[in-house]
């Protein structure tokens, strides 16, 4: 008997969970967008595995240390964990590495970004559906990319991107 592979919702970290604050490296700076830890709550209630994607480019230029970046997930996680969501795994922008280590299944997850990047990197792994939230850096990139997002959905933020993920789920 195989055990049936698991839908995945990646989520962007800067821009999409949290306000985008420049090489943010301290947990006191961390502000979650409205309503984002309860969507992520009824997505994994929904039976989503949650995956954090977070490319931290400030430890390579010498900002702030790998410490920082896991003293910022780790308040992350435990105010997620307040309102009952585990983060399966957190991860630079490599979503099969992700399917490999958990045995999802891309092609019934879902992506959330608000960076092209983000939406790129749904399609290029295979996702059902890559969505672009216009918090953070969305709405320009929207504006900029408006010819090209004809395969991606767009939601104003991770709130009602979930909303609607869950909507079409029992849909």
């Amino acid at each position: 008997m195989s055990i049936k592979a698991q839908a995945a919702i990646f989520i962007d970290r800067d821009g999409t969970l949290i306000e985008d604050r420049d090489y943010l490296h301290k947990p006191e700076e961390v502000v979650f967008f409205p309503g984002a830890l309860q969507a992520l709550a009824a997505a994994s209630k929904a039976g989503f595995v949650i995956v954090m994607i977070t490319n931290q480019s400030g430890v390579g230029r010498g900002y702030f240390t790998m410490a920082d970046v896991e003293n910022v997930h780790q308040y992350i996680n435990a105010e997620l964990a307040k309102e009952g969501v585990t983060i399966a795994r957190i991860s630079p922008a490599f979503l099969q590495d992700a399917r490999d280590e958990l045995g999802l299944d891309l092609s019934q997850s879902f992506m959330i970004g608000d960076k092209w990047i983000d939406v790129e990197a749904g399609w290029n792994a295979g996702v059902k559906q890559s969505i672009l939230v216009r918090t953070g850096y969305g709405a320009e990139v929207e504006r900029q990319r408006i010819n090209d997002l004809n395969g991606a959905m767009v939601e104003e933020n991770l709130t009602s991107a979930i909303t609607r993920i869950l909507t079409q789920k029992r849909g």
